[in-house]
């Protein structure tokens, strides 16, 4: 069992004399990519060489409770252990997402129910803020477009880790199973007679994509200018400073009006287009996959209801994995760690499942 992690191993001991060397360090996107794979294999290592460890202990006291039959109940603990160490080991070792450790660009949109939809945008817009707070993250609203009643029509925002995460810990790795159609059920700032009502705001997660990863041709683009609306300064709302980015050969559509210069709210409109292309690519090529590799938590599909937030009752359920609690006061306040815990497990089972 595990004979493949001695290739690992290897590779592992490879990588931190390499890392010793200062001239790797000399370039620095040679020496992120090597200490990013270190610090993935880094937990394999430590879990094997702890399996390894207790099989040796297990037939030293196995040796030990022939002559002393008081090391039988040593042998029972030291079994029971290897056994959670070898679940460990197989969860480690289940090929994780590429994109795990990346950034990114998580857009919220108002649905069916008009104002209160939008509402509701910002309310999931301030839950998300709120939630990279706790746990160190930076957010950076790039684009946004207010409602009357101050919520959102639609809004888009950066969402970016401190430094190098640990495995699993990265932006992706968590947001990811956000996508999707989001339901509320309250009673409307507009309702007169408190009746309660459902709307629905749908997500999307998008992973940040870099230059390497999506190339883009000027001659694919059409940008045209305009000028802004909405809340904002003289000069928003005076000048053509508002970008449309059409990319022709796939239809995408992206628009940025919230900086102050035309130049700006171009990159910012080139940000969100690569991530999208970035999306459509993997998506595509989820599709050519088969159905055992792929996850059972769905990620970045807005046509699936994920998930519903029911103030009468101060209930979140999520419909993917069954999760229920009684805390929506403390989700929308950030606690949301609980609620992407039961998709991580969920999809960590099925892939485990899947590699039998």
């Amino acid at each position: 069992m595990f004979e493949a992690v001695e290739d690992l191993v290897g590779e592992h001991a490879d990588l931190e004399r390499r890392l010793a060397d200062p001239a790797v360090h000399a370039d620095q996107g040679t020496a992120r990519r090597l200490g990013k794979r270190y610090a993935e294999l880094t937990p394999i290592i430590a879990a094997y060489r702890s399996w390894k460890r207790h099989g040796e202990d297990i037939e030293t006291a196995r040796e030990l409770a022939a002559e002393d039959p008081d090391f039988a109940a040593e042998v029972k603990d030291l079994q029971a252990r290897r056994e959670e160490l070898t679940e460990e080991l197989r969860l480690l070792l289940v090929p994780r997402d590429p994109s795990d450790d990346k950034d990114v660009i998580l857009e919220i949109k108002a649905g069916e129910g008009g104002d209160e939809s939008a509402l509701f945008a910002g309310d999931l817009l301030r839950m998300y803020l709120r939630y990279a707070e706790r746990v160190g993250w930076r957010t950076e609203i790039i684009d946004g477009n207010e409602s009357d009643l101050g919520g959102y029509k639609d809004v888009s925002v950066a969402v970016k880790t401190r430094g190098t995460p640990e495995p699993g810990q990265g932006v992706w790795a968590r947001l990811k199973y956000e996508g999707g159609v989001h339901r509320v059920q309250r009673v409307p700032a507009t309702e007169s007679q408190g009746r309660i009502h459902t709307s629905a705001a749908g997500v999307l997660v998008l992973p940040e994509a870099e230059d390497v990863d999506v190339e883009i041709s000027t001659a694919d683009l059409r940008i045209d200018v305009y000028r802004s609306s909405g809340p904002g300064g003289q000069s928003v709302n005076t000048t053509d400073s508002a970008v449309r980015i059409t990319h022709l050969p796939t239809g995408i559509v992206v628009s940025c009006q919230n900086e102050k210069s035309q130049l700006q709210n171009k990159e910012q409109a080139l940000r969100i287009l690569r991530a999208r292309l970035l999306a459509a690519a993997q998506e595509g090529a989820d599709r050519e996959a088969s159905d055992a590799r792929r996850s059972q938590v769905r990620t970045v599909d807005r046509s699936e209801r994920v998930r519903t937030y029911n103030y009468p009752e101060n209930r979140i359920s999520d419909h993917r994995v069954g999760f229920k609690a009684y805390n929506l006061d403390q989700v929308l306040d950030g606690d949301l760690d609980p609620v992407i815990q039961a998709c991580v497990d969920a999809d960590s089972a099925a892939k485990l499942a899947a590699a039998g």
